[in-house]
């Protein structure tokens, strides 16, 4: 399914001209080779552009990044192997930098063995070309002798920078008419492509297209995948014996043509080289693409999924977000919504692909398909149960992996499955995991010296409303204090928000520790062991409290509820609806409350007096 929805998507691609034609690759360019006809060096001249760079504290910083070039197709044979057109220095150049010395020597000859094959290739290759850059190109193949070039002075000039460069070359004077770009070259090129080599071709019935073409002994390799080796990973290998069928070897045990191999590889590359299309979440690469081309739907999905996108900002995606919540609150489908926004087709096929390094190897953590209005009506219903404030901002699924984390072990991470789960969970609208509930549960328990935040409590409020929905029961956990919830786990939750809030005023804020530090988890776990102390303790604090009357009531009007009768343990859900009830009533504090304030007054009449 995945090859197949990629070598659509090629289609999709190849048809506005964003994927490179068969048989070629893309390159990053560092420096230009500028060649006399005599092809000689003449001089290295930069060829890399500018880029604007944000760093991590929202900085603009200006970098040199390489220009990318297409050439003919780059070799993905292990071992020593030349392109034809090459571009790595050792190669070109036949020599090792090493400690600020070029040389040619090394223990297993690398360095010469690479020349020499470059040498012959290209001389091969360009027999019969009559064009003056090949011509100066073949004259430095002739000339060039490593042993005599130890001290060129443009190679010393490169210095460290010579061993990860990409090399292009051109005439002196003539950077615009690149060697590669030379008509004469690319006819030759695509004439010895079309003829298939000399290697031995294996054909059969293709598994993706089902047509009888040849088969794909080796697959490309796959590169920007965070993790993932330089050289790029293959999706599909098969390097062991055990692995093997049939006495097929290689990749001809997966029957993928050679063609679709080649479409599948580029439109992966294409996808994780643009911004737009890619993010990362922890160490997962996460890969989108809709099945249309020039739409905003990637976009859209970026600020939506992640909270950055290329092209909304964030006004504009809290904006959009703010007007279909607003019919989520009213449980309407949102389609004329959703079909109404600029640049978006709601019926077209998304997917969301999710992507490790293993080994040599890529590993498919996830892989999603959907049409896209129906995956934006179920984030939309995903950030609504996030929601614990009218006022709340879309929750970036970063940050929803961040609340997974203990903020004091920076070597923490989170099980990459249960990422997938979540995602999957937003994607298709179905339960979270239980898992994700328990997760941020713990973490809440553990962290008992942190701030509950919004997402953490999101969270939970998300987990446990939406499984009582799918159930088909009234969800229990509203969006701000409801005082109108009698379960005994909400109201213990609340309870002990009160306690820890009467303490801290009674001490005039001064304490560096506070019940929550010290009880937290127990109470949340054991409410019976817990709240007589607790309470005991209360009655200390309400004779030092400024409105001992206003904390009296409440204390009184929660205990009323409780029935006197604390849990005696609680359950996973409970654990859950303690911690949304004591945050929603340590939020509610700090709302301006009419019945507090007239307590107040009332205090302050009685000291006149």
């Amino acid at each position: 399914m995945l090859i197949k929805a990629l070598c659509d998507y090629y289609d999709v691609l190849s048809g506005d001209g964003k994927v490179l034609p068969e048989g070629y690759s893309k390159v990053k360019i560092h420096y230009l080779i500028c060649l006399t006809p005599e092809g000689k060096i003449d001089e290295v001249i930069p060829w890399q552009k500018e880029e604007l760079i944000l760093s991590k504290n929202g900085k603009a910083k200006v970098k040199l990044v390489p220009k990318m070039e297409v050439m003919p197709q780059r070799t993905e044979k292990p071992g020593i192997d030349a392109n034809m057109i090459e571009h790595r220095p050792l190669y070109i150049f036949g020599l090792n930098y090493d400690g600020g010395v070029f040389q040619t020597e090394d223990k297993t000859h690398k360095a010469k063995k690479s020349h020499e094959a470059f040498v012959q290739a290209n001389r091969n290759f360009l027999e019969g070309i009559d064009s003056p850059v090949v011509h100066a190109y073949q004259a430095f193949l002739e000339n060039w002798v490593p042993e005599d070039e130890k001290e060129n002075p443009w190679l010393l000039e490169l210095g460290k920078n010579y061993g990860n460069s990409g090399f292009a070359f051109c005439l002196t004077g003539e950077p615009d008419r690149l060697l590669h770009e030379d008509t004469m070259v690319k006819e030759k090129w695509e004439a010895m492509r079309d003829s298939g080599g000399e290697e031995e071709i294996l054909k059969a019935q293709c598994s993706v297209c089902g047509e009888m073409a040849p088969i794909a002994r080796i697959h490309n390799k796959i590169k920007g995948v965070s993790g993932g080796l330089a050289t790029g990973s293959v999706l599909i290998g098969f390097n062991n014996p055990s692995e093997n069928s049939y006495g097929n070897e290689q990749s001809y045990n997966s029957n993928i043509s050679e063609k679709v191999m080649k479409q599948y590889s580029e439109t992966l590359n294409y996808l994780l080289g643009e911004k737009s299309h890619k993010q990362l979440l922890d160490d997962v690469t996460v890969v989108f693409w809709a099945m249309n081309n020039g739409g905003k739907e990637e976009s859209l999905m970026s600020a939506l999924f992640f909270g950055e996108s290329e092209f909304m900002s964030a006004e504009q995606t809290e904006g959009m977000l703010k007007s279909l919540l607003k019919d989520a609150a009213e449980g309407s489908i949102v389609q004329k919504r959703i079909a109404a926004l600029d640049g978006i087709d709601p019926e077209v096929d998304f997917y969301m692909l999710g992507l490790k390094p293993n080994s040599s190897r890529l590993a498919i953590k996830f892989f999603y398909r959907k049409k896209y209005g129906e995956i934006l009506w179920n984030i939309v219903k995903h950030q609504k149960d996030m929601q614990v404030s009218e006022d709340s901002r879309p929750v970036p699924f970063w940050r929803i992996r961040r609340s997974l984390l203990s903020p004091k072990n920076q070597n923490d991470k989170v099980n990459p499955m249960l990422l997938a789960k979540v995602f999957e969970s937003v994607m298709y609208g179905t339960a979270y995991p239980v898992s994700l509930l328990e997760h941020v549960v713990r973490r809440v328990k553990t962290d008992s010296d942190m701030k509950i935040d919004d997402v953490r409590a999101g969270v939970i409020k998300a987990c446990i409303n939406r499984n009582l929905r799918i159930a088909g029961k009234e969800e229990e956990i509203k969006m701000a204090l409801d005082k109108e919830n009698c379960s005994p786990a909400y109201l213990c939750g609340r309870l002990f928000a009160v306690l820890e809030k009467l303490q801290q005023e009674a001490s005039g804020n001064s304490l560096n520790r506070t019940i929550k530090d010290a009880y937290f988890a127990s109470a949340a776990s054991r409410p019976v062991l817990v709240f007589p102390k607790l309470l005991r303790l209360a009655q200390n604090h309400l004779n030092k409290a400024k409105n001992p009357v206003y904390y009296n009531i409440l204390i009184g009007e929660i205990m009323d509820k409780i029935q006197g009768e604390f849990p005696g343990t609680l359950l996973l859900a409970d654990q859950g609806k303690f911690i949304i009830g004591y945050y929603q009533q340590y939020q509610n504090f700090f709302v301006k409350n009419p019945e507090k304030e007239a307590e107040t007054e009332k205090e302050k009449g009685q000291g006149k007096e």
